[in-house]
């Protein structure tokens, strides 16, 4: 990563900024349906960053029928890619296509990279490569404001993971 510096996770800006308004690509790789070592990326704007177990954490939502999730499910790490605006566009279109079927990163513009086995997107202005500590799914009888089940019509609960950020990288 030549074009990337390394920073504490503590440096990281404004996650509301980030995560919410900016958005950020969840990459992960795995198997496809085939047994084909493949990545893939998705486009996420729930998810945050602090502190937990001691450790500096992020945690991201992904929904079950993403084809990102199934590659999540497989990976022990995957990475958090944020970007600057000239980039909306690509977000969009991670966000809105399956990479089950379509090659979004050829199709958005962007090219996969790895660094320690973790992938991420290299076009990123900062990384964040992440370890699992921990998965679950929501679950109905927990939500304490109902309203918010409006966002499950489907039934289809968010798989929450928690990951130690093992590396904060912002371009140079």
């Amino acid at each position: 990563m030549k074009d990337f510096r390394a920073i504490s996770p503590e440096e990281i800006e404004n996650v509301f900024h980030l995560v919410g308004k900016d958005w950020m690509l969840i990459t992960a790789a795995g198997k496809d349906k085939n047994g084909k070592e493949t990545v893939n990326t998705m486009t996420a704007s729930w998810g945050g960053m602090g502190v937990l177990w001691n450790k500096p954490v992020a945690f991201c939502f992904i929904r079950p029928q993403r084809y990102t999730h199934t590659l999540t499910e497989q990976s022990e790490r995957f990475s958090l890619s944020f970007f600057t605006e000239e980039y909306r566009g690509a977000l969009r279109l991670c966000g809105t296509k399956s990479g089950a079927d379509t090659d979004k990163f050829a199709a958005a513009g962007l090219t996969p990279a790895t660094e320690n086995g973790t992938p991420y997107v290299k076009e990123a202005r900062m990384v964040l490569l992440c370890r699992k500590l921990y998965r679950d799914t929501l679950k109905k009888d927990a939500f304490l404001d109902p309203t918010l089940l409006d966002n499950y019509k489907d039934g289809d609960f968010h798989t929450v993971y928690v990951a130690e950020i093992e590396q904060a990288l912002v371009r140079e």
